[in-house]
């Protein structure tokens, strides 16, 4: 049984930081690009950053970039996001995604239907 979760959301004020983590199992991770993606109040979800199968190659969108970094533990079978410098505009609820199909990013890291697991996801709210 495949089980994603993530975990270390939370609420801080403007400037501060935060390690998101997502433990996934039950599927091939070390063979699996995984993303982030967030979802504000009344807005869509939206792609946060990627990373490729052995870390090697990561992405990011243009609003999180130099900010937040994207890593992988594979033999703990866990994602990680560290969030620095937070602003409002990050608020969101955060989700991890597993794309079991190919272990690599690509161009079309920010399409939701690229992904097949994703978890329930963690509340981020910053503060102004």
């Amino acid at each position: 049984q495949v089980q994603v979760v993530e975990s270390g959301g939370g609420l801080v004020q403007a400037g501060g930081s935060l390690r998101l983590s997502c433990s996934a199992h039950g599927l091939n991770f070390d063979h699996n690009a995984m993303g982030w993606f967030r979802q504000a109040p009344g807005k869509e979800r939206e792609g946060v950053s990627c990373i490729n199968w052995n870390g090697a190659t990561t992405y990011y969108s243009d609003s999180v970039k130099g900010r937040f970094t994207i890593s992988r533990d594979n033999a703990k079978s866990t994602l990680y996001l560290q969030m620095n410098s937070l602003k409002p505009d990050d608020t969101g609820m955060y989700y991890c995604a597993a794309d079991t199909s190919i272990g690599s990013c690509g161009a079309s890291w920010r399409a939701r239907g690229k992904y097949y697991y994703w978890g329930q996801g963690t509340q981020v709210t910053v503060s102004s």
